[in-house]
């Protein structure tokens, strides 16, 4: 698997869509405005609703994730912000190709998952990103367990803590399709299923992800940006400047692109390659190595 995200990436990697998290934020900040202007909109137009995909209304298959995750302008705010900072992070720990493969790949376990479920009991499990959200924090703890947060903004707890405590809430939304639907209402008890499979196809995205990238070491932040300065300057003291025919003096060995292309991209030598192969800010920790 791992292998294969490698050739992936060569071969698609300059097509990544820098700081996602951003524009994701951004599509979550509509969907709250939309639902407080009009509610019921997105059910009927934007939700991952099997049977309406498959009468023609694909647009759903992407739009089901403007839903924001909650209607309170104070969670929002708090949710949006972690979303955000756990998404710069793991950009800066993966790279934009990786990073974009797992959340795209969470999407679209998630339409696969409503079709099947609409195809084998004939019910629409309507979800939204919210597991998926929640399961960045996995991916995060894996990284960097022992960075702390502070819980209500004044107990420290460490990440891999409350990555325990994120898998619990997982494991509370699988075994509640199981229980009886508050009331008796059948309406509860697919509520219920669709969080359910929300939460596995999330937790199955993660596991995929992890087992099969041999990228997702525990570095601390410290650790990688004085890994980075102390390459910086080794390599700029050891290394030659290279003109290409544009004029470009750096160039990324995978994706290709320059200087010239974005002028905020920082470029590094490996190392571990042999050979002069340089690398942008993306695939320096993500390349194969050149033997």
């Amino acid at each position: 698997m791992n292998n294969w995200l490698d050739k992936l990436e060569r071969k698609f990697g300059r097509y990544a869509i820098p700081n996602l998290m951003y524009y994701v934020i951004i599509l979550y900040a509509v969907g709250f405005v939309l639902s407080m202007v009009n509610p019921s909109f997105y059910y009927q137009y934007l939700s991952l609703d099997a049977k309406a995909i498959l009468h023609g209304q694909i647009w759903r298959i992407a739009t089901f994730i403007i839903q924001p995750p909650s209607n309170s302008l104070l969670f929002i705010v708090f949710a949006l912000y972690l979303y955000y900072m756990l998404g710069q992070e793991l950009e800066r720990a993966w790279g934009a190709f990786r990073f974009n493969v797992y959340f795209f790949s969470g999407m679209l376990f998630h339409v696969i998952a409503a079709l099947l479920a609409y195809a084998l009991t004939g019910l629409s499990f309507q979800m939204d990103t919210w597991y998926l959200n929640m399961s960045l924090f996995f991916a995060f703890a894996a990284l960097y367990p022992n960075v702390q947060f502070l819980l209500f903004f004044v107990i420290p707890v460490k990440a891999k803590i409350l990555a325990l405590i994120d898998g619990l809430y997982f494991l509370y939304a699988v075994v509640q399709a199981f229980l009886p639907a508050y009331g008796g209402n059948p309406v509860y008890g697919i509520y219920y299923k669709a969080n359910a499979l929300a939460a596995v196809v999330s937790l199955l995205n993660f596991l995929i992800f992890f087992l099969s990238s041999r990228n997702m070491r525990p570095y601390s932040p410290k650790q990688v940006r004085r890994k980075r300065e102390f390459q910086h300057k080794m390599r700029q003291a050891q290394r030659p400047v290279q003109t290409y025919a544009n004029g470009a003096k750096h160039r990324c060995a995978v994706c290709g692109r320059t200087e010239l292309d974005d002028p905020n991209l920082e470029f590094r030598y490996c190392s571990k390659c042999n050979g002069n192969y340089e690398y942008c800010q993306d695939h320096l920790f993500t390349h194969t190595h050149v033997k």
